[in-house]
């Protein structure tokens, strides 16, 4: 996850969205981690020097026991989001990024609950990755396609849904995976660059991601 100012605001207000400790960083220019028990639960906090422009492409969806819980945390509501029929609440976290929250009646104290991408061809985006993770794109007659029980995957969906607006820059929010970068070169990814423990890959859409072998 992109952070564009103190890290800490970034990292308090995110560990109490998801339900796991920020780890601040040892050094000036180490921003800290939000690390869960599990291989694969919390998020890296990346400082970028530039803010947010654009809509998230990409954006997180929590478990929550009220909307009020993630407002009192530092939230607030994002514009232009009223709809009633909707089961979440759109909202920006401290630097303005989208993430929604569902209420539930039961929070796990995991509450990270699923990771949403905007594609401009959701169902194409959501085979390719299904083929990636070897699972099977979920549509089930919905607007928008979706991957599930990924294992080791630490939520439980990923969820790709078609809109008009094109990407037009990198991502503040990215995923990590496991894999061959060959492999996944050869399935249509993109090499962007190269880093002394990973290689960053972009996927079909430009989606970036990083590759731990």
């Amino acid at each position: 996850m992109d952070v564009h100012g103190d890290p800490a605001v970034m990292g308090e207000f995110w560990s109490a969205a998801i339900g796991v400790p920020y780890v601040r960083g040892s050094a000036p220019d180490d921003p800290g981690d939000l690390v869960g028990d599990l291989e694969g639960q919390g998020i890296a906090l990346c400082p970028v020097p530039e803010a947010k422009s654009v809509k998230h492409r990409v954006h997180l969806d929590v478990h929550v026991d009220s909307v009020d819980t993630l407002l009192a945390l530092g939230a607030t509501e994002a514009p232009g989001y009223d709809n009633p029929d909707d089961p979440w609440t759109v909202l920006l976290d401290p630097e303005g990024g989208e993430l929604c929250a569902f209420v539930r009646d039961e929070v796990p104290a995991y509450k990270l609950y699923e990771m949403c991408v905007d594609a401009a061809d959701g169902e194409r985006l959501a085979r390719w990755w299904a083929d990636v993770f070897e699972v099977e794109p979920l549509n089930q007659d919905r607007s928008y396609w979706w991957i599930e029980k990924v294992p080791g995957m630490p939520f439980e969906l990923v969820v790709f849904d078609t809109v008009p607006e094109p990407k037009t820059v990198k991502n503040r929010i990215h995923w990590d995976v496991y894999g061959d970068v060959d492999e996944l070169l050869a399935k249509g990814a993109t090499h962007l660059w190269d880093r002394p423990r990973w290689t960053v890959l972009a996927d079909p859409e430009g989606n970036e991601f990083c590759v731990f072998s």
